[in-house]
């Protein structure tokens, strides 16, 4: 199970690094992002001649999932050129294309492969109907895409605005967190990971949720993005007023 996933992802990930190598443009990676876990999904799924409604529902939802960050990040980027990080790393890297693939491509390969862990143990173990955990999956699946999903259509909203132009957003869900779409994204994985609480050693499965919450809270997520707006007097009282990624909890 492990060792096929883990050859998929290689694969997968060395290819879109070609890809991005001809493109001259390393942050489409963040586009194929989704579309991965979607990949692991179908193929973990149709590994197993007896799916079940458990493995249905839950590569349904990887599916949605997935397609709709990807679109999303397409929408986002397109005709902007590579992103500010991803720039940045070109213009200071040593050996870049190297580094590139082992360091981007690669590294995310490696967490896409931890945080798809409930989602391909499932696929791969689940022989037995639905019941509790099942239930709270879905709802802090559903909550968690919510969150994500109208986060990221408030802030594409924002921005289409003239007279937003440089602005920061502090309305709707970004009023309750300084990044809503980052915390559902964490409530997306800690769903998944309780479809799988009911089956054998199903617990091992929440390494997913707890790695893709503190990359995005103290890694890769809140601090490079709040790193490029310290300093300016209306970020820092933004900053001030406002849960950093849990909705109303300051201290997180």
């Amino acid at each position: 199970m492990f060792t096929e996933i883990a050859l998929l992802i290689l694969i997968y990930m060395s290819l879109v690094f070609v890809l991005a190598q001809i493109a001259k443009d390393n942050s489409i990676v963040d586009i194929f992002w989704g579309l991965g876990f979607i990949l692991i999904a179908i193929y973990s799924f149709i590994q197993d001649m007896e799916p079940d409604l458990r493995k249905w529902i839950v590569t349904f939802l990887v599916a949605l999932w997935g397609l709709r960050l990807s679109v999303h990040v397409f929408l986002r980027n397109r005709g902007r050129g590579e992103d500010f990080r991803y720039r940045q790393w070109r213009e200071t890297w040593k050996y870049f294309i190297l580094r590139s693939y082992f360091q981007i491509f690669l590294l995310q390969g490696l967490f896409m492969f931890l945080i798809a862990l409930p989602v391909y143990y499932i696929n791969f173990n689940s022989k037995q109907v639905l019941g509790f955990w099942d239930t709270l999956g879905l709802v802090i699946f559903g909550t968690g895409f919510l969150f994500e999903a109208v986060a990221d259509y408030q802030l594409a909203e924002f921005k289409k605005k003239p007279e937003n132009k440089g602005r920061i957003i502090t309305t709707g869900l970004w009023e309750l967190c300084r990044h809503p779409n980052y915390f559902g994204e964490a409530l997306v994985w800690w769903g998944f990971s309780f479809y799988a609480m009911s089956l054998p050693n199903g617990w091992i499965t929440l390494i997913s949720p707890v790695i893709i919450t503190l990359l995005l809270r103290f890694v890769s997520g809140v601090p490079m993005l709040e790193k490029k707006y310290s300093g300016r007097p209306d970020w820092e009282d933004y900053k001030r007023k406002t849960a950093a990624f849990v909705p109303f909890v300051k201290f997180l």
